[in-house]
């Protein structure tokens, strides 16, 4: 796979540069559909898609994410994977916030989709947009504002963005001022998904799959301080070919059970494997299918990890497994379930399904106590780690190891 990078970046290239040298302005109406291909570069951010409530037609959104990666050619994607209607996207601009809603002039620009201002989503599908010319560098607040003028139906996007967000009704997507801006939000709607061309023809990126420990719960909102988060800043500064980083994380998410979002096993296809410039798939799953008491034994949580694996390793994508952490004085804790968490650990530190495994485990625990997470990185509920927490879990990653050149 070693001329796949170079491939891919010189046809992101061609692309760029046709829209560079478009002249004129975009030209009104409504994009084509299937706009749902894969498109070149790496993914900078993404948000596991999600159900949220109905939509509300004609609100605005100025929605606040974060990169991880730089380089030109943004590109966003917009889902509607959980609509049961098609979904109308306009007055969509991509711009860099300076502070609240507030975004640093000159900075705010059209999103078209094929040359369109406007673009229609069906039910299950995602579209990407045009890539955009010049440069977004890494660890840049990027704040996408669209409007959703006939929304009706099942929204899709993040519940748990522990982030920001803001909403209007009237609000002037174009104009770089906080006014309008009106209402806030704790979610991502719509949007699940930005990528960029790297200056380095080798780049690419980790996907994090996984739960609320993923997610960030019980680390501090606003911040950027779940571990995928830490992760990004540690490569960003370690020189490595691996650079870009998506979270796919979503609270209360299983491996093998749909619920909170659709099981690991279920959403891997979308929320990894179809990300751009992806190159390792980081799995940590597992805790909450445990903690269900749902009949799930070690047999059944190996199966799902190996299936995993296997599709994966198909794709040409490595796979790092992280142990589970222990979750002893949870009000779901007991013997039992502490004994499948320990039969999984055990298989995912020997069983060799993987191209590297990280031991989560080892990082959060007691030494004192292995059952129970330590108490300096106890987010409060014995379970999720806090901000202390979640920086041991990034720094616990081997960083030369989450790529392993398939």
């Amino acid at each position: 796979m070693s001329g796949r990078p170079a491939r891919v970046c010189r046809l992101a290239a061609a692309l760029l540069a046709a829209t560079a040298c478009q002249t004129g302005p975009a030209r009104a109406g409504e994009a084509p559909a299937g706009l749902t291909s894969r498109v070149t570069g790496v993914v900078t951010w993404a948000a596991s898609a999600d159900r949220l409530g109905a939509g509300t037609p004609g609100r605005d959104y100025r929605l606040i994410v974060r990169t991880s990666v730089g380089g030109t050619g943004l590109r966003v994607r917009f889902t509607n994977a959980f609509g049961d209607r098609p979904l109308t996207l306009d007055a969509v601009y991509a711009g860099v916030r300076q502070r609240e809603a507030r975004l640093r002039p000159g900075s705010n620009r059209r999103l078209t989709f094929g040359g369109a201002r406007t673009v229609t989503v069906p039910a299950g599908s995602a579209a990407w947009s045009d890539p955009l010319p010049g440069r977004l560098p890494a660890g840049t607040d990027l704040a996408v504002s669209l409007r959703t003028p006939d929304a009706a139906g099942p929204a899709t996007g993040h519940p748990e963005a522990r982030q920001t967000s803001y909403t209007g009704q009237g609000a002037d997507t174009a104009q770089e001022s906080g006014a309008g801006w009106t209402g806030t939000t704790g979610s991502w709607w719509y949007a699940d998904a930005a990528s960029v061309r790297p200056d380095d023809e080798g780049t690419g990126a980790v996907a994090v799959l996984g739960d609320s420990l993923t997610d960030g719960r019980e680390s501090t909102s606003g911040l950027d301080r779940r571990w995928p988060d830490y992760l990004a800043r540690r490569l960003a500064s370690a020189g490595t070919r691996l650079r870009g980083v998506a979270n796919e994380g979503i609270s209360s998410n299983r491996l093998l059970a749909d619920g909170a979002g659709q099981a690991a096993v279920h959403r891997l296809e979308r929320d990894v494997l179809s990300q751009p410039g992806v190159r390792t798939v980081f799995l940590f799953e597992g805790v909450n299918d445990i903690r269900a008491h749902t009949g799930v034994t070690a047999a059944g949580l190996i199966a799902g990890y190996r299936d995993i694996a296997r599709r994966a390793h198909t794709a040409g994508v490595c796979v790092v497994a992280a142990t589970v952490g222990p979750f002893r004085d949870a009000p779901e804790w007991d013997p039992a379930a502490e004994a499948v968490r320990q039969d999984v650990n055990r298989y995912l530190r020997t069983s060799g399904d993987f191209d590297r495994v990280t031991d989560f485990d080892r990082a959060l625990r007691d030494p004192h106590d292995p059952e129970r997470i330590a108490p300096l990185l106890d987010g409060g509920d014995h379970l999720h780690p806090d901000d202390r927490g979640m920086r041991a879990l990034a720094d616990a990653v081997d960083l030369g190891g989450l790529d392993c050149r398939r």
